[in-house]
């Protein structure tokens, strides 16, 4: 029976309202699909960025705590050298208490409170001891050398969460561990003397 000039018309239309519907739904589906990888690629990067700043501001601050404690051995055991290390490490602290708020990328909550809680050890007795240098008058017997050895003890925790945070930050955190390494300075100056002379 041949199909009438309407039917033929009603068939195109259906089929086109399920192409374009089809269409629609793809390009929906697809737009979806985008934007989930999209944030979940911002999610990672923003990540990635706090491992690599927490990651650098404790492998800093381990570096100057451990030169301001060989430090102690030389000289005035709480000289002018040890001073101003306790301070530059305080600044590192500092740098992370202003961009706590980073750790709220880091997914595995676990290291977060790891880190958190690590920090405010260090912090606590940190803050001790920088307070008996500017008053000496109100600070207890022994109290320095007790907060200096909770820092000592408390730094060797350091290691394990560096090696956590740089498998996020996908980058490794020794760079600075001959920094202040004894000889390094000396070194440092044999070797720019050793360098030919430019040309003037």
């Amino acid at each position: 029976m041949p199909l009438r000039l309407s039917e033929l018309a009603s068939n195109a239309h259906a089929e086109t309202l399920a192409a374009v519907t089809l269409g629609a739904v793809v390009a929906t589906v697809s737009g979806v699909v985008a934007n989930m990888v999209e944030a979940r690629a911002r999610a990672r990067e923003r990540e990635r960025a706090a491992a690599v700043l927490v990651g650098e501001a404790m492998a800093a601050m381990r570096t100057i705590l451990e030169a301001a404690m060989r430090s102690m051995t030389v000289g005035e055991r709480y000289g002018p050298v040890t001073r101003r290390m306790l301070i530059a490490a305080r600044g590192e602290l500092d740098l992370y208490e202003r961009n706590r708020e980073l750790l709220l990328d880091l997914r595995d909550a676990q290291l977060r409170a790891d880190l958190h809680s690590l920090m405010l050890r260090l912090a606590m007795p940190l803050d001790g001891v920088i307070a008996s240098l500017n008053d000496a008058a109100e600070s207890y017997p022994n109290a320095r050398d007790q907060g200096m050895e909770f820092l000592r003890e408390t730094l060797t925790k350091i290691s394990p969460l560096l090696e956590r945070l740089g498998r996020v930050a996908r980058r490794r955190f020794d760079n600075y561990e001959d920094v202040f390494r004894p000889g390094a300075v000396t070194e440092a100056e044999v070797q720019l003397q050793g360098q030919p002379q430019g040309r003037s």
